[in-house]
């Protein structure tokens, strides 16, 4: 016998996937506020995904940075070329790292995300593009991370505060 879901997990389960694309459609939004640098993909699309990390939950947020982040590369013109699919996996770990991190303490969580999204993640780009590109790429992408990862930050506390859990 086929095995049925009930009307209410039918119901978070397209809750979940509603607040997935909303979250996608915004970090579509956000890839057109870039950052000035050497690669045009850098801009405030994983806002959403940071912010989905801490509203939805980590592999759900970990998508919308993965998705986000090819949207915006797509959006300016797969500058790295495949190497954009390496980096939106690099973007969903940063999601599960900052998942993890953000139960135990806010501060740490937007440090140590920061600092893997924005150095790690470039350091491991050196092999295909060489250290210039890593020293290039590195300060702005921090930067570019630090923003993101912090006003999801804001955002989450600001929502939680006026709707609630």
């Amino acid at each position: 016998m086929p095995k049925t879901t009930s009307t209410k997990s039918k119901f978070f389960e397209t809750s979940l996937l509603v607040k997935i694309a909303l979250l996608v459609t915004l970090s579509v939004v956000g890839s057109y506020i870039k950052f000035p640098g050497p690669v045009g993909s850098i801009a405030l699309d994983s806002l959403p995904g940071y912010l989905g990390v801490i509203l939805i939950g980590g592999p759900a947020g970990a998508l919308v940075l993965a998705l986000g982040h090819l949207l915006s590369a797509l959006n300016s013109g797969f500058v790295l070329g495949p190497i954009h699919f390496l980096v939106a996996l690099i973007m969903g770990v940063c999601g599960l790292i900052f998942s993890y991190l953000i139960k135990k303490n806010t501060y740490l969580a937007v440090a140590i995300t920061t600092f893997v999204n924005g150095v790690v993640s470039a350091a491991v780009l050196i092999p295909f593009f060489g250290s210039a590109f890593f020293y290039g790429t590195a300060p702005v992408l921090t930067t570019a991370s630090f923003v993101n990862i912090l006003l999801a930050v804001v955002v989450a506390k600001y929502l939680k505060d006026k709707v609630g859990d």
